[in-house]
């Protein structure tokens, strides 16, 4: 006889009574996607400063006409709250007290993935196009600087982007929502 081991699922509610219960240790870089409540890596130098960058470039193109939300909790669904690097959001009076953002609010995602490239641009580009995120950029870094990319998703629909693209050093970038907003992908790939 056969018998089916069934993983336990968890809604988003579920997810943040856990949190606010003090379940999970406060250092724990968790992440919630499809109900499964996943460990997130650790991260490197490179993913560090990347994300700095990136933070630092978004603050000086954007001004007041997006939040930028720096690994902070995104809502995708009753079973999806990921933990994106950075999410560009649109500007609320509450920045978000009164409720956790969702994919409807934001303009643009970023994940930054050193070691998290397949998992970033498959079941979370995924999650992300379920949860109508209009644009997801991957900074995928290389073994070097030089191999850096950004994998461009954008134009959601069902559980996928409809549009991919790719970008490096000398390209610009435009966010959706924000399209006067022109970014050189130089800036921030270091």
């Amino acid at each position: 006889m056969v018998t089916e081991v069934a993983a336990k699922r968890f809604t988003v509610e579920q997810f943040q009574r856990m949190a606010d219960a003090g379940v999970f240790d406060e250092d724990d870089r968790l992440e919630l996607l499809d109900g499964e409540i996943l460990q997130m890596n650790p991260v490197g130098r490179r993913h560090v400063a990347s994300v700095n960058r990136l933070t630092r470039v978004f603050a000086r193109v954007v001004g007041g006409r997006a939040l930028i939300s720096v690994q902070n909790p995104l809502v995708l669904g009753p079973a999806a709250e990921p933990q994106p690097d950075l999410v560009l959001l649109q500007p609320r009076p509450d920045d978000y007290e009164g409720a956790l953002p969702t994919g409807a609010d934001a303009f643009l995602v970023v994940e930054v993935a050193d070691t998290t490239l397949d998992y970033d641009t498959t079941r979370k580009a995924m999650a992300y196009a379920r949860g109508g995120v209009p644009a997801l950029w991957v900074v995928a870094l290389g073994p070097t600087a030089e191999g850096d990319r950004v994998l461009v998703f954008e134009e959601p629909e069902d559980d996928a982007y409809s549009s991919r693209s790719e970008a490096r050093r000398g390209d610009r970038l435009t966010i959706p929502g924000l399209p006067d907003v022109v970014i050189s992908v130089s800036d921030f790939l270091g």
